[in-house]
Order: structure tokens, then sequence, then C-alpha cells
């Protein structure tokens, strides 16, 4: 039986330390012990697409930051209000604390789909030609792959003849205008809020969809029917049922 458990991985660009709010957090007293904290709080909301929680139920207080950064409370507590000036953290409403730069940084994978790439890229290396310097010139590194993969994805969108849009708190909602103008027809009060509500359901859980339009409108019309009043009389109609 093959090993596919999913883990997580922090990806950052060789210019972060040079990004405005990490050179003014490491230039206050105490500086590079926040950014050691903040690398850590990443490191620990991945697995929650950016929210610090012990599990999906108890989000970590400051006390539990405390003890598993392993500083001083009050270290936490100025720390976290720092963050949250410079926009590094945001509270949401159910007061659980947010990595805002969490989707630029996170990345997922698994014990099979790594033994599959580092099997690839021994291949590559097998039988990639050597430049003049003696490095291998077609290895790509991992974040390159992901960037390419999402560059399909756009394409794939072009392909069906117009290109998606992105949307919902997370930019990662993807609409193209004559989906958009439907959904604004068919839901013209509460199509905004379904897009957020699948931007915030898919950061959290990771989950995707063939068709996010699809899945809106499921999401409505099902809301929509249980919000209705029993009808007196038996519906005998076929309802379509819609896949995605």
């Amino acid at each position: 039986m093959s090993d596919n458990r999913k883990y997580y991985y922090l990806k950052l660009k060789e210019n972060y330390f040079d990004d405005d709010s990490i050179v003014l957090l490491e230039s206050m007293q105490d500086g590079v012990l926040y950014s050691n904290i903040l690398l850590k709080l990443y490191l620990k909301s991945l697995k929650h697409g950016g929210r610090l929680q012990l599990d999906e139920n108890i989000p970590y207080t400051a006390q539990m930051i405390a003890t598993i950064t392993r500083q001083q409370i009050g270290t936490v507590e100025r720390a976290l209000q720092i963050f949250l000036k410079l926009g590094l953290v945001e509270v949401l409403d159910s007061g659980t604390f947010y990595m805002s730069n969490i989707e630029l940084l996170i990345g997922q994978s698994s014990t099979e789909a790594e033994r599959k790439r580092a099997a690839r890229l021994q291949n590559k290396a097998l039988s990639a030609p050597r430049t003049k310097v003696g490095h291998l010139s077609d290895i790509r590194p991992p974040e390159i792959e992901i960037e390419l993969e999402k560059e399909i994805e756009i394409k794939r969108e072009i392909e069906k003849g117009q290109a998606a849009r992105a949307y919902g708190r997370y930019q990662n909602v993807f609409l193209t205008d004559k989906e958009l103008a439907d959904l604004q027809a068919s839901f013209p009060t509460v199509w905004g809020q379904y897009i957020e509500k699948l931007s915030e359901y898919m950061a959290s859980t990771g989950k995707r969809y063939q068709s996010h339009a699809a899945t809106i409108r499921r999401w409505a019309s099902e809301d929509a029917r249980k919000a209705a009043p029993p009808s007196r009389n038996r519906d005998y109609s076929v309802k379509e049922d819609e896949t995605i």
C-alpha cells in the first residue's frame, strides 16, 4: 500500500526578507525575535489554510502561541499587536488569528506525490545534457512546477472560450464574465455572499471544484429550497441533478 499522507510546506521567495513589512519588523527592538515567531506561526497555520487553530474547533490563544513558539507570553502579545498593525495577521469574526499572506506562501503535497517528483527529477538528471559549467539544465525546482500548474489551469479556462477572473477574499474563486452575470441574474441579492463563502471554504479546507459557478448555484439553490415554506400539494416533478 502506497503512503499518500498529505503534508504542507512554506514557500519563501528569495526576497522575502526584503519586503517592507519584514524590514520594518526586524528594525524594531526584539524584531529578529518577532520575525522568528512570525515564521513559526506561518508554519503552524499551513494545514488550516492560514488559520491559527489547534484543530477545527479550537483556535490558538496568545498563551497557546507562547507555548508552541517557546516564547514568553508578553513577547508574543507584543508581537501579535505589531503583526496586526503591519497587516501580517488578521482577526476573523470568530476571533481566530489568520495569517494574511499565507495564500502566497502555502504549498501542499503528499508523500506519494513527492516520491514521484523525486523519481522524475532523478530521471531528468540521468538524461539531461550538462552545460559547460557542469550544471544540469533541465531540472525545475518544485515552486516553478507549481507556477506552471497554475498557468495550465488558466490556459484551460481560456480554451473554454473566455478567460476566468479571480474573485473572493482569497482570490481563489474563478468565474467567467458570463458565469458571473448569470449568478447575478439568478441570485441578485446573495450572489456576492456565496462567492465569499466558497472562497473562505476552499481556503480553509484546501478543497477544489471543477466549476465554481456550478458549486455556487447548487449551494444557493439548496439554501433557497430549505428556506421555502412547505407546499400543501405534493410535488411529483423530476428535479435535475446538477453534477460538478
